[in-house]
């Protein structure tokens, strides 16, 4: 295989909403911000993003990621932005809107706990379903940089895609993943293809955002 494009992508969560607070399952429910709670994570983002320039900008389509990005103050007029509903959190169906111990006795919800996530939820999605469609959008983040040379592009998104997108490029254990609201990470990408035309990514270096207080300059 031989390298064909290398991308700096940083995936953010979306700030503090009121069912993050009260521990409710929010998938594609458009649930906004919660102010003021939301407000010191989402400047905290905005420190750490003051400097960066992005080729590229994707959101997921729902407000609250939205309305992370617009706080985040990183959006340029000549920088193009994409509402990506492909980068929507997983939908958790008929779970959503409820808490744990409301679902905590119910057979299916169980075994969706202990399959770690990769059983299909009641009128929601399986992780499978999640990862196809990032898939999709990989493939496209590849085409795109090949063709309008992207380099370094922001992903506003949610909880769910950051852990599959860790679990894909950090190979790390599904629970490990979890990032905090209006936190990230950073990934170096290695986008090859081979004489198919099949291409695949590797990550090269991984990191939080915002960068932890005691990583390594």
């Amino acid at each position: 295989m031989a390298t064909d494009l290398t991308v700096e992508l940083v995936a953010v969560r979306h700030g503090i909403t009121a069912w993050n607070l009260e521990r409710r399952y929010q998938g594609q429910q458009d649930i906004p911000l919660l102010f003021p709670d939301a407000e010191d994570g989402l400047l905290a983002l905005r420190d750490a993003l003051v400097d960066e320039q992005f080729d590229a900008i994707y959101s997921s389509d729902l407000n609250r990621c939205q309305q992370t990005l617009a706080w985040a103050e990183v959006a340029k007029a000549n920088v193009p932005l994409s509402l990506e509903p492909r980068l929507r959190e997983l939908d958790f169906g008929e779970y959503e809107g409820k808490v744990y111990d409301e679902l905590k006795d119910l057979p299916h919800y169980r075994a969706w706990i202990d399959s770690v996530g990769e059983l299909q939820i009641p009128g929601g999605e399986s992780a499978a379903q999640l990862r196809e469609r990032l898939d999709a959008w990989l493939h496209d983040l590849a085409t795109n940089g090949r063709v309008d040379g992207h380099k370094k592009i922001l992903a506003v998104t949610h909880g769910g895609v950051i852990r599959e997108l860790r679990r894909r490029f950090e190979t790390i254990h599904f629970w490990d993943g979890t990032v905090l609201q209006a936190q990230g990470r950073r990934w170096q990408l290695i986008y090859q293809q081979d004489e198919h035309g099949k291409g695949e990514w590797q990550c090269s270096s991984s990191s939080a955002v915002p960068a932890l207080a005691n990583a390594t300059p």
